[in-house]
């Protein structure tokens, strides 16, 4: 068991995306990561998938997700329910942060491109 402080918001090699792991598998766990990531206006994430399920509660702000064949909007108090290996994009369309805290199923976690291209995230998992 941890008792964790949570890491401050460091910006990533993605443009306008700042990312902090607030637990995975650097505090045990195998089955749940939780991280923060706040997007600037304007900024996106690439197209991915995970190897598991994930849940982002937006806390603030306003965004899309792009998914296969369609485009969801979503602001704060909405979550995203993206099942395991379903490709999408998150693109902030507003105009102030969009603060993102997401869960996912699994530690580390995965995380694949469109040709199925693994991705070295920058953080901790």
């Amino acid at each position: 068991m941890h008792v964790v402080s949570n890491p401050p918001l460091t910006p990533t090699p993605m443009p306008g995306v700042e990312h902090a792991t607030l637990a995975g598998s650097a505090q045990g766990l195998t089955g749940l990561s939780l991280w923060s990531q706040t997007l600037a206006p304007g900024a996106e994430t690439p197209l991915h998938r995970h190897d598991c399920d994930e849940v982002v509660l937006c806390l603030a702000g306003r965004g899309e997700v792009m998914l296969p064949g369609r485009r969801m909007f979503f602001g704060a108090n909405q979550a995203l329910c993206l099942p395991r290996d379903v490709m999408h994009q998150i693109v902030n369309n507003g105009s102030e942060p969009l603060r993102l805290l997401a869960a996912f199923g699994a530690s580390p976690v995965g995380v694949y491109l469109p040709d199925g291209a693994a991705v070295a995230l920058p953080w901790p998992t």
